[in-house]
């Protein structure tokens, strides 16, 4: 279904607006840039526009122009101002273009400039990724008026299908025009060979990811807790990420010294490029994430990353995870709530070396299903028609 060059040249150019560009991290920041590149190896004339950044940030050489905002990135009222403002001062190139909004923060902007005719770009691509949904569809005038952009827009795109069903339920506008945009690796994503058998003296459950109450970490931590003594002293808990603010890590940290006999290490933030070392020395991947009040699981490109480096991963059954995680093939899903039950899957792959290998081997194939290029083709080729 790719198009040829024909297709896209000269086409129109394509502006990708978001908060959530590097050097922010995280499963929205990570889709941004991949569709950015996916998009100018295809041929489009891309011009992304981010939230500012330290000077060092902008040492990396990218495939497409980058134009740093003067904002923070937030979705706080200062920030949509300034977001507005400079729609409003570049409106004649972005009226002759495909305007491209990957997450929440630059569609409530637009959503204020959508009334007026001078600043309606040729074409509207939006992406939703899963809390944003329910928070634009919590108070009446956000959701009319996210029904309204809804409308407006050429394309509508989500990364899994429980998003897509999650829009639909309160944006049955999108219907006609909804395409499916799943995540994949990312492109400097190292692929490494499957791990030779080894005799280890304990077996390393990793998590990767924010340090937030929705990710999980405290009740993985807690599960573990649960198992036997002897279980216990074999096995090490690594947790990687940090937070920007709030108190959960020294809760989690409190939590981890009320049990020694549980070794925990924290690795605070690590560079992709330190990441591979730490997959490699781990056995299985955990992230237990919890739909918590507005805020829910859309997809998780965290647990292909896990997959491919050949870790089983232990995840729960909530939002988009089954269709990153396929229970008994590449890993073990659970129910949330239900710590007993948890910590059984943890114990059952610590004791069953066979089954973390076979889990782990069906992930490396299963994480590198998806291509970034299909996706962009999907988000930006007038010739796709919706499945």
């Amino acid at each position: 279904m790719s198009a040829t060059a024909l297709d896209r040249s000269p086409g129109l150019p394509v502006f990708l607006i978001t908060h959530e560009f590097y050097p922010k991290r995280g499963g929205i920041a990570t889709f941004t840039e991949e569709i950015a590149r996916a998009s100018a190896a295809l041929g489009y004339r891309v011009e992304v526009w981010a939230q500012s950044a330290p000077a060092d940030a902008d040492k990396r050489v990218w495939p497409f122009r980058l134009h740093r905002l003067p904002l923070k990135g937030t979705h706080d009222l200062s920030c949509q101002i300034r977001l507005v403002w400079e729609l409003i001062r570049r409106r004649r190139e972005l009226r002759y273009a495909t305007v491209y909004l990957p997450e929440p923060g630059p569609m409530l902007a637009m959503m204020t400039l959508q009334f007026f005719q001078a600043f309606r770009p040729r074409r509207l691509v939006l992406t939703f990724h899963g809390s944003e949904i329910l928070k634009f569809a919590e108070r009446p005038l956000r959701r009319w008026l996210a029904g309204r952009l809804i409308r407006r827009a050429t394309r509508v795109s989500t990364l899994s299908n429980y998003t897509q069903e999650l829009l639909l339920s309160h944006f049955p506008e999108a219907a006609d025009k909804i395409y499916l945009t799943p995540g994949a690796l990312r492109s400097d994503f190292a692929v490494v060979p499957p791990k030779p058998a080894r005799q280890r003296e304990r077996i390393v459950v990793l998590t990767v990811g924010r340090l937030h109450p929705r990710k999980g970490q405290l009740l993985t931590l807690q599960s573990l807790q649960l198992l036997p003594p002897e279980v216990r002293a074999r096995i090490e808990y690594w947790v990687v990420g940090a937070q920007s603010k709030g108190t959960y890590e020294a809760t989690l940290r409190t939590a981890a010294a009320a049990q020694p006999d549980l070794a925990v290490r924290f690795f605070g933030n690590l560079p992709d490029e330190e990441l591979a070392s730490i997959y490699e020395a781990a056995d299985i991947f955990a992230m237990t994430s919890v739909n918590l009040d507005r805020s829910i699981e859309g997809f998780g490109l965290v647990y292909l990353e896990a997959a491919a480096h050949g870790l089983p991963v232990v995840a729960h059954d909530v939002g988009g995870v089954g269709e990153a995680v396929v229970d008994g093939v590449t890993g073990l899903l659970v129910p949330p709530d239900r710590p007993l039950q948890l910590a059984a899957a943890f114990e059952r792959l610590i004791h069953d070396e066979a089954l973390r290998r076979k889990l782990g081997g069906a992930g490396r194939e299963w994480a590198a299903r998806n291509c970034w290029k299909e996706s962009a083709e999907a988000l930006f080729n007038p010739h796709w028609e919706v499945a």
